[in-house]
């Protein structure tokens, strides 16, 4: 038997770590995706529809009444009339919106493509017996490909950059270039984005004060200082994904969530994961909960020994702690007041685009890949999440930086969303695994020490938010709480998306949220139907949050002390300690 240097597990032979490793060459050509998985998806669409002759009748008909339709816009645009176009793009697609779009012979470039984008559409999706994840595959790879080939992404069929062009003499391409080629440099160097330096970590981003009065191999945990004379007895812990850096729930003075919590009377605690890398690629699910939550919980609770805790979760670190959270009910441990989940997945069977490809062909790819390193790079994870969204994220972009010559004009929150995180091998194949493929935790096949975890003996209330525009854990999924747990749900729907929802401070304009609780003897209510009958509300959810919170609190005493020295928890260094910025 050979161990490699490079991770390789005990059992493998020298051939098989000539397997991984081409595919860990293989895995930067493709961003991770398994070409075995793509050509899986691709051809059970194509047999399926070459053994459809009737669906392919239907599509050649689709065809031509379409190009009929577009024959008769381009005779009625001949004559200067470009109104009522015969297709429109989808809900949320802003590359259009430029009034030159209107024009000749601009508005047949855009309808020309919304029509083929649309029978697309309709090609890829409902064909009898392709299976609904090949299905989604599909129509994902048509699109992406199809993105590439909008006429916005051209200069010369684009009126916008045209305009631009004329009027300033072709110098909105030469600034385009420049931005370019500092893009090339920044991404060879690995350095963030252009822009994001104007900020920096505990200067200008997670600026509240505050002490990290405890750190293990893996977490530093920051106690921050009340901002009003009298506190509420039970705290709030914060699990933020260890996907992320910690101070999206800490960005500028404004909008800190942090700063908002302690303003009404709350002591605060936040977990700042450490960023790992190749020597703690055997860090398991099970290494962050144990280090992470159960750690943060016993130094919380030797601060306010006496009361129990509002435990907040976001994204994946809202996942991780629903599985604690289970796992303590199931034990009988009485530490926690309630639960909140932030955009927190505990179903994943519908966990959207974002794991469209996993399965047992991707998971062995993605594993090859990370045995390489120990690690997934946080430039895989941020390609994928921009191409759930290219249009947006990645074509729309790249015309405003590099064909209107423009730069984004810098804000925290994209100085955070430049400042990744990577995941360690082992945990993040267990992750995937266990909850994305397998599904465990909503089975009740989620085992901790040795016995199984079940959602359903939660008992504390539950406040879960769910965000509109979430592609990472859509609103639906997130939802799903309610049907796993025997408790008093509350659940909000917030305007924006993953991340903007969440950061939604009071006072931004143009938020709003719907709420409605739930009693854990209350018959089911689909998504649907809740979203139908929750009342909505203008403004921001922080403000309901907070009076939930209050509402399960008790009356507010004396403040605590930083820390608990006595019993081994002491300052240790101010906030934001020295994990945030690792590299």
């Amino acid at each position: 038997m050979v161990k490699a240097e490079t991770g390789g597990q005990d059992g493998e032979s020298e051939l098989d770590q000539l397997d991984r490793m081409l595919h860990a060459l293989q895995a930067r050509l493709t961003m991770g995706i398994s070409p075995a998985a793509v050509q899986a998806a691709r051809a059970d669409w194509l047999m399926h529809l070459a053994n459809a002759p009737g669906r392919r009748l239907a599509l050649a008909q689709k065809a031509v009444e379409d190009a009929l339709r577009l024959g008769v816009f381009a005779l009625r645009a001949a004559t200067g009339d470009t109104s009522e176009p015969p297709f429109a793009a989808a809900a949320g697609d802003r590359r259009f919106e430029d009034p030159g779009w209107a024009a000749l012979p601009f508005a047949l470039h855009v309808q020309s493509f919304l029509a083929m984008e649309q029978w697309w559409q309709a090609a890829t999706q409902g064909t009898r017996g392709v299976t609904a994840q090949h299905t989604s595959q599909v129509s994902f790879m048509a699109r992406q490909a199809l993105d590439r080939f909008s006429p916005g992404n051209f200069p010369w069929s684009n009126p916008e950059v045209l305009r631009r062009t004329l009027a300033e003499g072709g110098a909105n391409l030469q600034r385009g270039a420049q931005h370019l080629l500092e893009d090339l440099a920044r991404l060879l160097e690995q350095r963030p984005a252009a822009g994001s330096e104007v900020f920096e970590v505990g200067r200008d981003l997670a600026t509240t004060e505050g002490q990290v009065i405890f750190r293990n191999d893996l977490i530093e945990l920051i106690q921050y200082a009340p901002a009003t004379k009298q506190v509420r007895p039970e705290p709030v812990l914060i699990v933020p994904a260890w996907i992320m850096k910690y101070y999206i729930l800490d960005l500028s003075p404004e909008n800190s969530l942090v700063r908002f919590l302690t303003g009404r009377g709350f002591t605060v605690f936040m977990i700042s994961w450490k960023n790992p890398g190749s020597e703690d690629r055997d860090l398991g699910m099970d290494d962050y909960r144990r280090q992470g939550i159960k750690a943060a919980l016993d130094a919380v609770s030797a601060v306010r020994p006496d009361s129990r805790v509002h435990a907040c979760g976001y994204c994946l670190g809202g996942t991780l702690l629903a599985m604690e959270t289970a796992r303590m009910a199931r034990d009988g441990e009485e530490r926690l007041a309630s639960m909140t989940l932030l955009a927190a997945q505990t179903d994943f069977s519908e966990a959207g685009e974002l794991m469209l490809f996993i399965d047992e062909s991707e998971l062995a790819y993605l594993e090859d890949m990370m045995w390489a390193r120990g690690y997934l790079d946080t430039t895989q994870m941020a390609g994928a999440f921009q191409l759930l969204r290219a249009s947006d994220l990645i074509w729309s972009r790249a015309v405003r930086h590099y064909l209107l010559g423009e730069r984004e004009e810098p804000f925290d929150l994209m100085a955070w969303n430049a400042d990744g995180t990577r995941m360690p091998a082992r945990m993040h194949a267990q992750y995937l695994r266990d909850l994305f493929l397998d599904n465990r935790l909503s089975r009740g096949r989620y085992a901790i020490d040795g016995r199984p975890v079940a959602l359903t003996d939660i008992r504390v209330p539950v406040f879960a938010v769910g965000t509109e525009r979430d592609h990472i854990a859509p609103w639906q999924s997130v939802y799903k709480i309610r049907l796993l747990t025997d408790t008093e749900v509350t659940f909000v729907l917030a305007s924006g998306g993953h991340n903007a929802g969440i950061v939604s401070e009071p006072g931004h304009p143009r938020r709003r949220y719907r709420m409605m609780p739930m009693a854990a003897g209350d018959p089911y209510m689909a998504p649907e139907a809740w979203a139908a009958q929750a009342p909505s509300t203008e403004g921001s959810w922080w403000l309901a949050w907070a009076d939930w919170l209050e509402a399960r609190s008790g009356k507010p005493g004396t403040q605590p002390a930083m820390g608990a020295a006595e019993q081994g928890y002491p300052p240790l260094v101010a906030a934001p300690g020295t994990y945030v910025t690792m590299r």
